[in-house]
């Protein structure tokens, strides 16, 4: 069962991955919100049944408290500027360089933990924000003194993730997950189609839209959640997010193989040292135990 877990993280990660590639496509297109509000949308259509399953055989008693929907609307919200600062920055930079800086929340989260709420951030933490820091600017001026804007919208919506996973870790989990889930990507759907019907009239339909719509919403955000919340429970936490951190890597190969991008190799230089940082940043968690919460449940999808 271990095995077979891991293996269906892997298969997360990838298609975690590729969904930058479908998020890179719609972004040419200038889609950014229109995008987003059809793709979250539709996910909460697809995680539907599984709330209702989870209602029928697990929890049929289960209410939804009043705090439940104050929490739901706080995640959706902050999961919206995610998603927003996301894919605006892919109107401007390619799947890999997404890929990589979106993985920072991984590293950020310790130290905004320590500077809000104060608490004590491990020292490999702290080594690790300076190895990402470095790995950042190398991916992102490939040596030169010249930050591409695609870059810094993406390190924003790095920071809006850090703060969708401390939400969903210190106050989400005290609710029913499923539930919870599909109630934040209903605000985050709704948001996002809000701003676009105004600030998106005139962008076209085509195939390769709804393609891009199609399968983040059924693959990244609909089966990849589901597979995730099973394959967690038979994985430890730590092995958990190091599979999940391959997303970056297959963000870049997926970029590379379907829309011919590439790395000159200072910034390959820089994607090597993101990696570590994001490993160094959960190296701490080798020796804890326990089930891992459902903060990964759609970060940077």
């Amino acid at each position: 069962m271990r095995l077979k877990a891991d293996l269906a993280l892997l298969f997360v990660s990838i298609i975690w991955g590729s969904a930058f590639v479908a998020q890179r496509v719609a972004g040419q297109m200038g889609s950014v919100y229109i995008f987003n509000g059809a793709r979250y949308l539709l996910a909460a259509v697809i995680v539907l049944p599984f709330v209702m399953r989870v209602r029928r055989v697990e929890t049929p008693t289960y209410e939804i408290p009043r705090d439940q929907y104050q929490w739901m609307a706080v995640a959706g919200f902050v999961l919206f500027l995610g998603s927003a600062f996301q894919q605006l920055g892919l109107v401007y930079t390619t799947a890999g360089n997404a890929g990589f800086i979106t993985s920072l929340y991984v590293v950020l989260v310790p130290i905004v933990l320590f500077l809000i709420w104060r608490e004590k951030a491990h020292w490999i933490s702290i080594f690790a924000v300076l190895l990402a820091g470095a790995g950042a600017f190398f991916l992102s001026t490939a040596g030169q003194f010249e930050v591409r804007v695609g870059d810094i919208i993406e390190l924003g919506g790095a920071l809006f993730w850090t703060f969708h996973v401390i939400v969903l870790g210190k106050y989400a989990s005290r609710f029913e997950p499923m539930s919870f889930s599909m109630g934040q990507l209903v605000i985050c759907g709704v948001l996002n189609l809000g701003i676009g019907i105004f600030a998106e009239r005139s962008m076209p339909w085509n195939l390769s839209l709804l393609g891009a719509i199609v399968y983040t919403a059924f693959f990244s955000l609909g089966l990849c959640y589901t597979l995730q919340v099973w394959a967690q429970r038979h994985t430890p936490p730590a092995d958990a997010a190091l599979i999940l951190s391959l997303e970056s890597v297959f963000a870049v190969i997926c970029g590379w193989l379907l829309l011919d991008e590439t790395l000159v190799p200072i910034q390959i230089f820089g994607c090597a040292l993101i990696f570590v940082a994001v490993l160094l940043s959960q190296f701490k968690e080798w020796n804890r135990q326990g089930k891992m919460d459902s903060t990964h449940l759609v970060e940077g999808r």
